[in-house]
């Protein structure tokens, strides 16, 4: 990993811890208020019953006294019931109304009356009794109320309010972090452009010289068929080719009809020339397929996944290439395989990520470039199968140019 991506992580890492710390302490605050107003509703409850009790079983007394209780008992309601030691509903307060309160009409339409929803009634009581301990009333009788309550609406949204805040948050973060993440990219996009159309300038120049006196050497020397200048010669080509890439990065790609074997055995018979005698180059499977191509950028694929073969391979072993068609999907496998080293089965995906690589001088994109050119081609590539010690094998799926009927019998 290099250091940039060692600071990205340590400073999420961060972040991450921060955000949980901000997160925990707005549920334990939450929860600190919740329990508080949990025993202000309690004390509410118990005043509210015992008022409710005075007014239900006082004698006849001052008018103005009763009023005082009253508005004593209704500044203090929470949602409850008051039953007996039987169960049988004495009393209730700030449950729905349209349940408890039913109105109905009797034949006679001059007479109406209430009733009232039961099951309302016992799901209410059954839902007290698991918020909260009853508060228990001692009648002068001897007999006792039990007095259930729930908390208010207040307080039930109180429980909630930390839990959808957090997820606005988290939501709003993420929004934010992929937009600022994409206009960063963007730019980095932007750069990348920028020095890579800037390096096409600079290299034509100079390439264009070494032609110049590749040719001059040729007609000097009359060395037309020397077999060191025509290398020579494709070597500047290579470096045109190149050139050529880079200055359409950034463009979008325009693909041409190809014929896939083809171009790739040509780039096998320009690259393994610069290779070691020691590797051996196979190219095997289906002559004939074709797909829509482009061809520099194509041979760049090729290039990078045959220097990775090369350089996974300690000191001697084989790279094969092997094209098949599946022709029920249209689509056209391009494996590349090696005998080298190996890659670890927790890599496979990583092996893709831009800054990744397991050599000491290697600057981790040429996967990740691949990924992106083969994608320009519609395509998409993974690696298929990697054994350490034994090799591994990418595979490159494009979608074929040519389609199939089906065959009528």
């Amino acid at each position: 990993m290099n250091p940039y991506q060692y600071n990205q992580q340590r400073w999420k890492f961060f972040l991450l811890i921060f955000a949980a710390i901000i997160a925990a302490a707005s549920l334990l605050y939450t929860n600190y208020l919740v329990k508080n107003l949990s025993k202000v509703e309690r004390t509410k409850a118990e005043v509210w019953a015992m008022s409710t009790k005075s007014i239900m079983t006082m004698p006849d007394v001052d008018d103005e006294f009763i009023t005082f209780v009253y508005s004593v008992r209704d500044s203090l309601a929470v949602p409850a019931i008051i039953t007996d030691e039987k169960e049988n509903i004495v009393f209730w307060r700030d449950l729905d109304s349209t349940k408890t309160n039913i109105k109905t009409t009797t034949k006679d339409s001059t007479n109406h009356h209430l009733e009232y929803d039961p099951h309302y009634f016992e799901k209410q009581l059954n839902f007290m009794k698991k918020s909260h301990t009853p508060i228990i009333l001692k009648l002068d009788n001897g007999a006792k109320w039990m007095v259930y309550y729930k908390d208010s609406w207040f307080l039930q949204q109180l429980r909630v309010f930390p839990y959808i805040q957090l997820s606005l948050i988290a939501i709003f973060l993420i929004i934010g972090y992929t937009v600022f993440n994409s206009i960063r990219k963007s730019e980095q996009n932007l750069v990348w452009v920028g020095l890579t159309k800037e390096a096409a300038h600079q290299l034509g120049t100079p390439i264009s010289s070494l032609m110049g006196w590749v040719e001059l050497i040729k007609l000097k020397f009359d060395a037309e068929n020397d077999e060191t200048l025509n290398e020579m010669e494709n070597d500047i080509k290579r470096l045109e080719i190149v050139a050529d890439r880079f200055s359409k990065i950034g463009s979008t790609p325009v693909l041409h009809n190809a014929n896939v074997y083809e171009v790739i055995a040509s780039y096998i018979r320009y690259f393994k020339v610069r290779t070691s005698d020691k590797i051996i180059f196979e190219l095997i499977g289906d002559k004939h397929v074709e797909a829509k191509l482009n061809i520099p950028l194509f041979d760049w694929i090729i290039e990078n996944l045959l220097k990775n073969a090369v350089n996974a391979i300690a000191s001697e072993g084989k790279i094969t290439v092997k094209i098949s068609e599946n022709i029920a999907k249209e689509e056209i496998f391009i494996d590349i395989s090696d005998t080298g080293k190996g890659i670890p089965r927790s890599n496979f995906e990583t092996v893709f990520q831009p800054g990744f690589t397991t050599r000491k001088r290697g600057w981790g994109l040429g996967l990740s470039l691949t990924k992106r050119m083969v994608h320009y081609h519609q395509g998409h590539i993974f690696v298929k199968d990697s054994e350490i010690g034994k090799g591994t094998t990418f595979r490159i799926i494009l979608k074929s140019n040519l389609t199939y009927e089906p065959t009528e019998i």
